[in-house]
């Protein structure tokens, strides 16, 4: 309960009256309902509207599709809205607001003597997370009694020494302020202290198992100069500076006699495949093996023949020694496959999730390479590298990863980052149209196609559904091909086509026999057409930046002038935040930021890695706070390496139960 904080607080000390309020403004109103009606929206919509009135006027307040509302408001109730001010036809509005029904007792202040826990409209009152058949009063009232007691006896497990370093408040006073504040400072010097806490432990147990890591032994693999230089010479293309870096730090740690342990960072085209290959191809030199995974089918094959090109009769693998292996993969090869990563014959395999599934054993795996990583989950990750005797691991990552996610999710990770993009890639022009205005980018589709070009469209669903205004590219594909481009070939993929009809769909479109690919975000990775040059998307409002970034990686890949396409699904979302910045900078680190502080981590990292970063209070955008709990923990750890000193006794105990928790497993 003394971590089961108030979700906001309703500042009675700071309450405008309804004819004192400004558009924008953030603000508590109390009032009573007048009027409360449900009158339908668009589509299949409902607006539930009512009428808050004070002293001083009255406020039209809006939930959207909420039909339950009525069942829980109705005329002459009191309640407390909490929101922004909007405006409608030039009256103030409130929508979707917050909202809390008040008793006559919460609305006149409480005496000191009275023990009450009546609001007072001099007060800060915390307002919790309900489920289901507890009442907000009844569980505030708990609350009191509780942390009046417990945050005054509770140990502290931070030592002295790191509260005073940190100019930190101590605990018992942080979950006193927490739930009953005196001031908006004391919340937020309270939320100060609690959410470095959960910040320092994740940096303590990344730090420390970054430093078991690196205390294991793994085989040397070096790659002398004359053989590196000839190599790269037989390259189609010269390497970028950034990639010359990024390999001499994998090259080094290859040899270090330590596990590398490293996340590789390179926005869309930069060139990561390539530094990879290098790297196997310095493991598989001395006869070791090596396994890729990627995410989708779609870009582990683009990987196999990437590396065939580059590795397969070029002195390095012999045909055969390189095999792919993806959940489509007749069993009968499967077994094949199996067999020769279990002698040693097959020296790369690369693969999907089906190498982790799969009941495969390698002669000698010692190096594991991970694409997308943020795809995957921690645990996958480890089952990969759990093949082998402390492998060598590289994770590879497209999507830029913003700083704070670099010290946190992947603090144990050493970092590398490819930040140059090789000579004659342009930048793609990006332009937001009006869903008015589709002719025209259907236009410039006829244009580019009649030059030999190809493009993509993009949907936000594969099928249309009823909660759902979103158009969809099964139906829009068939009225493309009809109506919009009867000219030309319209080819159909994503996610539920079966891999005979995907594989299909791709070699039509690579092999140029189709000028335009309908798509869902499928083809967000991995996809390489050097001949595409349009991207449009649909509902691009839908879509989070880290997404849209990479969807218009898909083209630009070519020396041609290419083009990305912004459709809202409708005007008023022309306006949309990650739109706008999409516009001002084709930089994938600072959309990479932009979108972690507008979506946070769970959506940012997906469903597979959320639970890792499960924090009550500390925000991944609040980087100055993490660079403090990095610091603070790299300072402890210096003079008390394993935390064994009496006086970190109950600190290790701390770090030892977030690890088994499951909220930061990061074995």
């Amino acid at each position: 309960m003394l971590y089961h904080f108030p979700r906001r607080y309703d500042d009675y000390s700071k309450q405008v009256r309804i004819r004192d309020l400004r558009y924008g403004m953030d603000v508590t109103v109390i009032g009573e309902i007048k009027r409360i009606s449900k009158r339908p929206g668009k589509g299949r919509r409902v607006m539930t509207e009512a009428i808050v009135q004070d002293e001083t006027g009255g406020l039209r307040v809006n939930w959207f599709n909420q039909p339950w509302m009525m069942r829980n408001l109705k005329t002459g109730d009191s309640i407390v809205l909490s929101g922004k001010v909007d405006q409608y036809l030039g009256r103030l509005t409130m929508n979707n607001p917050e909202w809390e029904l008040l008793e006559e007792e919460q609305l006149h202040p409480s005496s000191p003597q009275s023990g009450s826990l009546g609001t007072g409209t001099n007060r800060i009152v915390p307002v919790y997370p309900l489920t289901a058949d507890l009442g907000q009063r009844w569980l505030r009232g708990l609350m009191k009694r509780v942390v009046s007691y417990w945050a005054l006896r509770i140990p502290d497990p931070l030592p002295h020494s790191v509260i005073e370093s940190a100019n930190l408040e101590s605990l018992s006073d942080a979950l006193l302020q927490a739930h009953f504040p005196d001031s908006q400072e004391q919340i937020d010097s309270a939320r100060q202290r609690l959410a470095f806490d959960e910040l320092f432990l994740l940096q303590l147990a990344v730090l420390l198992q970054k430093r078991a890591w690196q205390g294991q032994t793994a085989q040397r693999f070096d790659a002398p100069q004359d053989w590196l230089h000839a190599q790269i010479t037989r390259l189609p293309y010269q390497l970028t500076n950034a990639q010359h870096r990024v390999l001499a730090d994998l090259l080094k740690d290859l040899n270090s006699g330590r596990p590398m342990n490293r996340l590789l960072q390179g926005d869309v085209g930069s060139g990561k495949t390539v530094v990879a290959a290098l790297c196997i191809a310095a493991v598989t030199r001395a006869g070791a093996q090596a396994a890729l995974m990627a995410p989708t089918s779609i870009l582990a094959e683009q990987h196999y023949t990437s590396l065939q090109g580059l590795m397969v009769g070029q002195g390095n693998l012999r045909p055969g020694e390189l095999r792919l292996i993806l959940g489509s993969t007749p069993e009968s090869e499967k077994q094949e496959i199996r067999a020769g990563l279990r002698d040693g014959s097959i020296k790369v395999v690369v693969g999907t999730h089906t190498l982790i599934e799969d009941p495969i054993l390698f002669s000698q795996l010692e190096l594991v390479a991970i694409d997308e990583q943020h795809r995957f989950g921690v645990g996958q990750r480890a089952a990969l590298r759990a093949k082998g005797t402390n492998p060598h691991l590289l994770v590879m990552t497209a999507t830029p990863i913003p700083r704070s996610l670099s010290l946190t999710v992947y603090g144990d990770l050493d970092l590398s980052i490819i930040d140059e993009m090789p000579p004659g890639r342009q930048k793609v022009a990006t332009h937001l149209l009006l869903p008015r205005e589709r002719e025209r980018a259907y236009k410039l589709i006829r244009r580019e196609v009649e030059a030999g070009r190809q493009a993509f469209i993009i949907y936000p669903l594969i099928e249309e559904n009823e909660t759902s205004e979103a158009k969809a590219a099964v139906d829009e594909q068939k009225r493309l091909k009809k109506e919009v481009f009867p000219e030309l070939k319209v080819v159909l993929l994503h996610g539920r086509l079966s891999a005979e009809e995907k594989d299909k769909a791709m070699e039509s479109f690579r092999d140029g026999k189709s000028q335009v690919m309908v798509s869902t975000t499928v083809i967000e990775v991995g996809v390489d057409i050097p001949n595409a040059t349009v991207m449009l998307i649909e509902g691009a409002n839908r879509f989070g930046l880290a997404q849209l970034h990479q969807l218009r990686g898909r083209v630009g890949r070519g020396a041609e002038k290419s083009y990305c396409i912004l459709f809202p699904d409708h005007e008023d979302a022309a306006e949309n935040e990650r739109l706008q910045a999409l516009l001002e900078t084709n930089d994938g680190f600072i959309l990479a930021e932009k979108d972690l502080e507008q979506r946070g981590p769970g959506q940012f990292l997906g469903r597979q890695q959320s639970g890792f970063l499960d924090f009550r209070l500390a925000s991944l955008s609040d980087a100055r706070l993490i660079d403090k709990a990095r610091r603070q923990a790299e300072l402890l750890l210096a003079t008390d390496p394993a935390l064994s000193k009496p006086e970190h006794r109950a600190l290790s105990a701390a770090v030892e139960s977030y690890l088994t928790s499951g909220i930061g497993d990061l074995s």
